[in-house]
């Protein structure tokens, strides 16, 4: 069904090689495991290995990686805005989700360690990546012609 989803609507969730800017995600990755994620468009929890590197949040079915492993998606993650503790929203434990702009996305992790773990990997990732403030957006004070 999400597959004639994506066919009406033109949506590709497959992503492309731009997505991951030649990440090698199967080597040393910053944080990797399995979480538990709700689906986009039908909102079912499907098991999947997940893998963070060089700001990306890359997905898979399977946890064996290699040079020719393709992501089922890709979150960079200096688009996000937060990542943070969800049980209460969802009534789930071990639940968290990562905000942008737009989105919200949910995540389960097998215990409270592991949750924590991906939230404070996520969260510093979010901060080494952030794009919130572009050069234009700085304010030079020592330079500023509005004194």
């Amino acid at each position: 069904m999400a597959s004639i989803w994506r066919a009406v609507m033109g949506d590709n969730t497959t992503p492309s090689t731009d997505d991951y800017d030649g990440v090698e995600f199967w080597v040393n990755p910053e944080r990797a495991g399995w979480l538990t994620k709700q689906g986009e468009y039908i909102k079912t929890w499907r098991r999947r290995w997940f893998v963070l590197k060089q700001g990306k949040l890359f997905w898979f079915k399977e946890a064996n990686l290699n040079r020719g492993s393709k992501p089922r998606g890709v979150i960079p993650v200096g688009d996000c805005l937060t990542v943070k503790g969800a049980e209460d929203v969802l009534n789930k434990q071990f639940a968290f989700e990562l905000s942008t702009r737009s989105d919200t996305m949910y995540f389960i992790a097998d215990s409270e360690e592991k949750k924590e773990y991906w939230i404070n990997s996520i969260g510093r990732s979010i901060v080494q990546h952030s794009r919130s403030v572009t050069r234009d957006e700085i304010l030079d004070y020592d330079n500023d012609s509005r004194k």
